[in-house]
């Protein structure tokens, strides 16, 4: 089930993003990955268009909207590989329609799973907190 974050589940999608974002970007140093899970907490979730993907009744996943773009998509890792990342996904789209995403370039989860998924890169970046390369990704407009 999808539904709309609440401040409650802040806790439980920090678990959530400690678990999963490691194996995403194993590449970032922790000064890095500390700065960015602050951010996270502080600014991301309470200020993006959060949507919190349940199992059980429990958060298993988020993604996390600025207007079209995906901020971020995190899933606990014993839910990868199931289709939930897409399901989360789809949900976005059948709201906003095509959709755009940066993700690093490094990034063996994220990357295949957008390719899959049938984004296209349209532009190359880096991430300045730590200048790692990145690629701006869209879903082609049908």
């Amino acid at each position: 089930m999808m539904r709309e974050y609440k401040t409650a589940d802040t806790d439980a999608l920090i678990t959530i993003w400690d678990n999963a974002e490691p194996l995403a970007h194993p590449f970032l140093s922790d000064e890095v990955r500390d700065q960015v899970r602050r951010d996270t907490t502080n600014i991301y979730l309470p200020n993006a268009e959060t949507w919190v993907l349940e199992c059980g009744g429990a958060p298993v996943g988020f993604i996390a909207m600025i207007g079209t773009e995906i901020g971020g998509l995190f899933l606990d890792p014993s839910h990868q590989g199931k289709g939930m990342g897409r399901r989360m996904v789809d949900h976005i789209v059948a709201i906003k329609g095509p959709l755009t995403v940066e993700v690093f370039k490094e990034n063996k989860i994220g990357l295949p799973f957008y390719e899959r998924y049938g984004f296209v890169v349209i532009g190359e970046g880096v991430f300045e907190a730590s200048g790692d390369e990145t690629f701006t990704m869209a879903m082609p407009v049908s």
